[in-house]
């Protein structure tokens, strides 16, 4: 099985979804045994591979994907406890059948890569779709168990988070880079566990961030943060140098060299 300190070293497209969600889910539980999980992510595939046989067009593939993920299987958004952090955890997206849209992306493409299927996540505002094919492509939403959605579902959903006047821009409708997508599943259970005064959790999650994204700015940012508030003076020192090592960015460089020139002088 996958450790989490060797995600960091793959290449983007050598990491496989579902296994590295799977091994950062597995942090959380100790002694756990993998095998019925791994069997069942086995079991969709060979699901999808019998139901999908001759799906050649985009939205035959997104009928499948549905057919199998939410119809037989019941894999469906939790909108009845979103912001639970069970539903950002991996495992137990697996056990309930229930998740966020990141981690039943995460699913998703996973399953349909499996079948050889162009399948990628998308970094929509507020909410992540997912993209089957290349040109063309059709966008579905596996929160709402699968259900295609259109341009114009598109453009609503993006005015809903970003504000009236916002447009449906290209970089919406691009797949997003594996590493990004655990981030952000990662950034997910950081910000619930903010949310509920849980520091020490939420370090736990900015800590797996530069594991899984060490080449990431924004994960040393807010480690460097987080320790910062556990009074953490030397970790966040070393975070903050890590940080400087891996972005070439001039705005982004002096914010931390500011931060260092203050924790030294404090």
């Amino acid at each position: 099985m996958l450790e989490v300190d060797q995600i960091g070293l793959l290449d983007d497209d050598e990491i496989e979804l579902d296994l590295a969600a799977l091994a950062l889910s597995e942090l959380d539980h100790d002694g756990i045994e993998l095998g019925p999980y791994l069997a069942l992510l086995d079991e969709v595939a060979d699901r999808l591979s019998t139901v999908g046989e001759g799906a050649q067009t985009v939205s035959q593939q997104a009928e499948v994907l549905a057919q199998v993920l939410h119809a037989e299987f019941g894999f469906v958004g939790d909108a009845a406890s979103y912001d639970a952090p069970l539903n950002a955890d991996f495992i137990r997206v697996l056990d309930r059948k229930l998740g966020l849209p990141v981690s039943l992306s995460i699913l998703y493409v996973s399953a349909a890569r499996r079948l050889g299927w162009k399948a990628y996540a998308l970094n929509m505002p507020g909410h992540v779709l997912v993209r089957i094919g290349d040109d063309p492509f059709i966008v579905i939403d596996p929160f709402n168990g699968g259900i295609p959605v259109d341009e114009d579902q598109l453009s609503a959903l993006v005015r809903q988070f970003m504000g009236p006047g916002a447009k449906l821009a290209p970089e919406y409708l691009r797949p997003v880079p594996n590493r990004t997508t655990l981030v952000r599943l990662l950034i997910n259970q950081a910000t619930r566990a903010e949310q509920g005064a849980d520091q020490l959790r939420a370090l736990t999650m900015y800590t797996r961030m530069t594991q899984v994204a060490p080449h990431h700015p924004d994960g040393w940012w807010e480690l460097a943060r987080m320790q910062l508030q556990l009074q953490n003076i030397d970790a966040a020192r070393h975070s903050l140098s890590a940080m400087l090592e891996v972005t070439r960015d001039p705005e982004r460089r002096k914010l931390v060299v500011a931060a260092l020139e203050a924790i030294a002088g404090g």
